[in-house]
């Protein structure tokens, strides 16, 4: 019965597939030139013609609001349902599909030239972990385009009557805060610390983690304050002579520990405007954030040491939490 009822608006959905791309030949009327229409005249996309009919995305992408399509090709799906051990796009539901899908798109036009060099975009996907904020993506244009670590543009730049197609090598799955952690090289050195510093902790499968009721009570969403390279820089600096590396495995998992909220997103407009707002971490003390910054700061930080730092960069969106950049590595103090 499922088939059955979902045959009639897949067909109709064909049907106007095949009504956009009618050839000149045949009509004398110009071919449609919208996204889903050249999606749908490339052999190399029809897993994604697929995709789209099941998600109900074709009339998206066949209006007249400009959008970004990263299109992966037939066998970036193929290899994305391999490696989830899913037999095939029918068992993807639809709900789930339709997120994955909208984390390839962004409103407007935006060319291969016009993309960031390294920072972090706005995709139409959502996540579990906030039901308002959009999912980002991380671009890095430092050997060719990237794409949160796990996807190259191939082709660029196809343009449409309503945007543009940039051809991707692999699927982009909604992204945890550790797939940020580790596509954006401003946190290399704290995903050094999160995986080679503390391999007694498996901090890269805790963060990675989308679903609660987990055994140790450490659930999503996250909320991570994640220092910068070089926080950790001036942090090493501040344990001289010995440095970070004089520190226990057990001393730095506390530390880590201390730069996580569990089990809530809070964005910054969540935070106590004109005030203090106290945050409990991980590991199991708390700090204060303070509005307005100062100093550059987008909100002071006062750890439970008693040293003061900023946030730079907030609300950076992942499907399990969001991550709030600051410029020192915090300590929670004796």
């Amino acid at each position: 019965m499922k088939k059955i009822n979902l045959l009639k608006p897949m067909l109709f959905a064909f049907l106007a597939f095949a009504t956009l791309s009618c050839d000149d030949d045949e009509t004398g009327v110009p071919q449609s030139n919208t996204i889903a229409a050249i999606a749908q005249r490339s052999p190399d996309l029809s897993i994604l013609v697929q995709a789209l009919v099941k998600a109900d995305l074709v009339s998206v992408l066949n209006g007249t609001d400009d959008y970004t399509v990263f299109a992966p090709t037939n066998a970036a799906f193929t290899a994305f349902l391999t490696a989830n051990n899913i037999p095939s796009l029918d068992d993807v539901p639809v709900p789930v599909l339709r997120e994955i899908l909208l984390n390839h798109v962004v409103v407007g036009t935006v060319t291969g030239a016009n993309l960031p060099e390294a920072d972090y975009i706005t995709t139409l996907a959502k996540g579990a972990a906030s039901s308002t904020n959009m999912l980002n993506m991380y671009v890095n244009k430092s050997d060719g385009v990237r794409l949160n670590g796990v996807s190259s543009v191939t082709t660029p730049n196809i343009s449409a009557s309503n945007g543009v197609i940039h051809i991707v090598n692999a699927v982009i799955g909604l992204p945890t805060v550790v797939t940020f952690a580790t596509a954006d090289a401003n946190f290399a050195t704290l995903t050094a610390a999160l995986t080679t510093l503390t391999p007694a902790t498996d901090f890269a499968a805790i963060l990675s983690r989308t679903n609660g009721n987990n055994v140790d009570g450490i659930n999503p969403p996250f909320t991570v304050f994640a220092p910068t390279n070089m926080a950790f820089a001036d942090l090493d600096a501040e344990l001289a002579p010995g440095g970070i590396a004089s520190l226990s495995e057990a001393l730095l998992t506390t530390t880590l520990l201390y730069h996580v909220a569990g089990g809530a997103n809070v964005l910054s407009s969540a935070l106590t405007a004109n005030g203090v707002t106290q945050v409990t971490t991980l590991q199991g003390t708390s700090f204060n954030i303070t509005l307005p910054g100062t100093g550059g700061n987008i909100a002071n930080v006062t750890d439970g040491a008693g040293r003061g730092s900023g946030i730079i960069a907030v609300d950076v969106q992942a499907a399990n939490g969001v991550i709030h950049v600051v410029n020192k590595v915090l300590l929670a103090g004796s």
